[in-house]
């Protein structure tokens, strides 16, 4: 986890699609919570996170996708990391395809720490064209973060991916190769 007192993250006005009236949305969130139940018949602890937006940020303690939660939910991720019991070690990620004339994008990443069979679910949705420059870095660097937090101003946790092209299209991917 990283906190510090720098300045706010400037955040995206575009919508994310995070609502409780959208059905992409809600069937991800089923989703979630359909694998997570999965987890858990196999004994293991699945907490689904249940975001309020996701949005690109780019500033010099952090690069990636805020993915914005409550408070509650901040706080027993943050606990879980900050007191050591869990240590993400591996990660699933669910990409589900849209239809190709739309700029929006859902996933859901399982971030996994297989030795306390603890399994934290993180709803992605998110316009790709506002993210675009986030996705080029991170295909560049073949490192995309997420950042879950409830204030970018008290501090986040951050989910590492080494295969950023998981959360796109491959489309997306050659149509900015060719520009």
């Amino acid at each position: 986890m990283t906190g510090d007192d720098s300045e706010p993250s400037t955040r995206s006005t575009a919508t994310n699609g995070s609502n409780s009236a959208d059905p992409l949305w809600n069937d991800l969130l089923e989703d979630a919570r359909a694998i997570a139940e999965e987890y858990r018949e196999d004994g293991w602890d699945a907490i689904v996170l249940e975001p309020v937006g996701t949005f690109p940020v780019e500033e010099a303690e952090r690069t990636g996708l805020d993915v914005d939660v409550t408070a509650e939910e901040y706080e027993l991720v943050a606990e879980l990391i900050e007191d050591g019991d869990v240590t993400i070690s591996a990660a699933d990620v669910y990409y589900r395809p849209l239809a190709a004339e739309s700029d929006r994008r859902v996933a859901l990443a399982v971030e996994r720490d297989e030795e306390s069979e603890t399994a934290i679910f993180v709803p992605l949705s998110y316009d790709i064209e506002d993210c675009r420059s986030v996705f080029e870095t991170a295909l560049v660097e073949e490192q995309l973060l997420i950042h879950v937090t409830a204030d970018p101003e008290v501090g986040w946790v951050s989910f590492s991916h080494d295969d950023p092209s998981l959360f796109l299209e491959e489309v997306d991917v050659r149509q900015w190769s060719a520009e």
